[in-house]
């Protein structure tokens, strides 16, 4: 008999099951529940940001806040929507008030998302915020940097030794805080299809 393998999807609920119950990340204690990501197991991009909300630690859902109505207006605005794409994050647990994630908090749940991108097998994968994409950039060159300025990277295409491509967009919060943002994350959100 021939053995068949778990469909990408059922691949994706695993490591989301495998979040819930045996998880060892810190912040599995004082998060509700992990935010694992979403969308579409075959998409083409795959959208990273730093760490789940308070709205996404009660939902268990990513980017489904204020900073979520932005995403969705910028996926719109390049005729995209979430089922098309795969949502999620460097950290799947809701760090204390909203806080940056530690290394070691980082370190107990980068290998679920290393997993996540093996199964979808993206060729974009966008970066939201400067703490993600200073995350990818380490997981690409194995080394430690420094947080990267996002004036300098955003909406630039960097090739990706492991043969993906990283665009590094402006975190979707930036244009809560800043409207004038949001004109130059749609002129950066263009790049994503091209």
């Amino acid at each position: 008999m021939k053995k068949t393998s778990l469909s990408k999807q059922a691949q994706l609920n695993a490591i989301a099951d495998e979040l819930r119950h045996h998880s060892t990340c810190p912040l599995r204690k004082t998060a509700t529940q992990p935010v694992a990501g979403e969308g579409n197991p075959n998409a083409k991009i795959v959208f990273i940001g730093e760490a789940p909300g308070k709205n996404e630690d009660l939902s268990g859902r990513p980017f489904i806040g204020q900073a979520g109505k932005v995403l969705d207006e910028l996926l719109a605005s390049v005729n995209l929507k979430r089922k098309d794409v795969f949502i999620t994050s460097i950290e799947k647990f809701r760090p204390p008030n909203n806080r940056v994630p530690t290394p070691k908090e980082i370190m107990a749940c980068f290998p679920y998302l290393e997993r996540q991108i093996a199964i979808i097998q993206p060729k974009i994968i966008v970066t939201l915020g400067r703490y993600a994409l200073q995350r990818m950039l380490e997981w690409e060159s194995g080394e430690k940097v420094s947080p990267p300025p996002m004036a300098d990277y955003h909406g630039k295409k960097i090739p990706s030794k492991k043969g993906y491509i990283y665009l590094p967009l402006y975190h979707p919060a930036a244009a809560l805080y800043n409207r004038k943002l949001l004109a130059v994350m749609k002129d950066d959100f263009l790049a994503v299809i091209r």
